[in-house]
């Protein structure tokens, strides 16, 4: 896979959102090997560092050899965007074209801990 590179978030003083849309991700059916074609949805609010997009369109590509289910692929992607930026929340939606008559979107999220909450 691809790495995921941030740079630094100027603006911390305010949580602001930023909304990026995949329109063309394609990866493959790990039981078929068919292609499975999807729009991926990234939502988050940055902490201390943001997404550089150049890398994310690499490492979204990157995702075009690889045999894996929906829910995987769209888990997998959240846990590298936190990874990468640790973000104060993050939202993934992985809107999957119909394939054999079934439609599946995925969404798994994440919400950063408050300070107060860890005790």
């Amino acid at each position: 896979m691809s790495i995921l590179k941030t740079f630094k978030n100027k603006v911390k003083k305010r949580d602001y959102e930023i909304n990026i849309s995949c329109p063309e991700f394609t990866s493959l059916c790990p039981a078929t090997g068919q292609p499975d074609f999807a729009e991926i949805r990234i939502h988050y609010i940055p902490d201390k560092e943001c997404i550089e997009l150049k890398s994310l369109k690499l490492y979204i590509n990157s995702y075009r050899n690889v045999g894996e289910f929906h829910e995987h692929v769209t888990n997998k992607i959240l846990d590298d965007v936190i990874l990468a930026c640790k973000p104060k929340y993050a939202k993934i939606t992985g809107d999957f074209n119909r394939r054999g008559g079934i439609k599946t979107i995925v969404h798994a999220e994440y919400k950063k801990r408050s300070q107060s909450s860890k005790n």
